[in-house]
């Protein structure tokens, strides 16, 4: 058994970000289209769960910041259906992400009633510091001033999560860049080397899998390069994220061949996979091959990683 499936990752993971305030409401857990995801979007984490949510029991999930339209039980129900019809899925909260970043009111009792009472299988880590004050420090190694944050709040989601609960992490675009062969790799930004700190600590190790958000980072931005570069300093299970358009800054904008290809290149490496964020999202305008929403491109991203059933739709 390899140390994907040891720990509960699929052999080739393809994770989708669940976007609550887009899903439809539903009297029943059947009508969700959680509980209708076909078998390759074999991880889903549902977003997004504040830090600081307030949860004491009975699924009330008005302070935890998932905007599912319906009840928690509902979505406690939906979950088991999902599992039921997908055993090989996982299924996780991620917490955090760009508009929950009260990191300092962390409540991780709440979050760990949360996932007990959802049955889910662990959580996504979405740490976004404003100011990660990232340098290149002698001797030409990247270093943040967010990194000691990461590396605590990596052991303390660990402690908290045991395994074999799972802790996933997704990483800033430029976050692998700003040293050796990446050195000068473009674009530059506050974020370039901001995940190597934490990749190359001690605390990496209680890290399941890494994504790489690998949009909103403009024109020059590659990546298949950023890829490799999150590769070098990451040897576990590591997914290449995309977006559904359009994008807010310029790129890269995401289109059917685009993300089928970059597939079909990370498959080439045994312990990868892809993330997409996020899945329910539609762009304005006609959609198609070159304007596609989050089932199109989830369906290029399943065929471009050789994973059965793509043509099964999302309802």
């Amino acid at each position: 058994m390899n140390k994907a499936q040891a720990q509960g990752v699929p052999p080739r993971p393809l994770l989708v970000y669940h976007d609550s305030w887009y899903e439809r409401p539903a009297t029943g857990p059947a009508a969700t289209t959680l509980a209708s995801l076909p078998s390759y979007m074999n991880m889903v984490a549902l977003s997004f769960v504040r830090p600081d949510a307030v949860y004491w029991g009975r699924l009330d999930l008005s302070k935890t910041g998932l905007q599912y339209g319906f009840q928690g039980t509902v979505l406690r129900d939906a979950i088991a259906l999902l599992k039921q019809r997908q055993p090989g899925t996982r299924v996780l909260l991620a917490v955090g992400g760009a508009n929950y970043n009260n990191w300092d009111g962390l409540d991780l009792d709440a979050i760990a009633r949360l996932v007990r009472d959802l049955g889910v299988d662990g959580v996504d880590l979405d740490f976004e510091p404003e100011t990660p004050g990232c340098a290149l420090r002698p001797p030409g190694k990247m270093r943040c001033l967010s990194d000691a944050a990461w590396q605590d709040l990596v052991a303390r989601f660990r402690n908290a999560f045991p395994r074999p609960l799972l802790l996933t992490v997704p990483g800033w675009s430029i976050g692998a860049y700003g040293e050796g062969a990446w050195q000068n790799a473009q674009p530059r930004g506050r974020y370039t080397g901001s995940m190597l700190g934490l990749l190359r600590s001690p605390q990496a190790a209680a890290i399941d899998l890494v994504s790489v958000m690998a949009y909103e980072a403009g024109p020059t931005f590659d990546p298949w390069q950023a890829y490799q570069a999150y590769r070098q300093v990451w040897n576990g299970p590591l997914a290449l994220g995309v977006q559904v358009p359009p994008s807010q800054l310029g790129g890269p904008t995401y289109t059917v061949p685009m993300a089928e290809r970059l597939a079909r290149q990370v498959a080439q490496d045994t312990q990868a996979g892809m993330m997409l964020y996020p899945l329910l999202g539609r762009p304005p305008g006609q959609l198609g091959p070159d304007n596609p929403d989050g089932r199109l491109l989830a369906q290029a991203l399943c065929r471009g990683l050789g994973l059965p059933d793509c043509d099964q739709p999302l309802p």
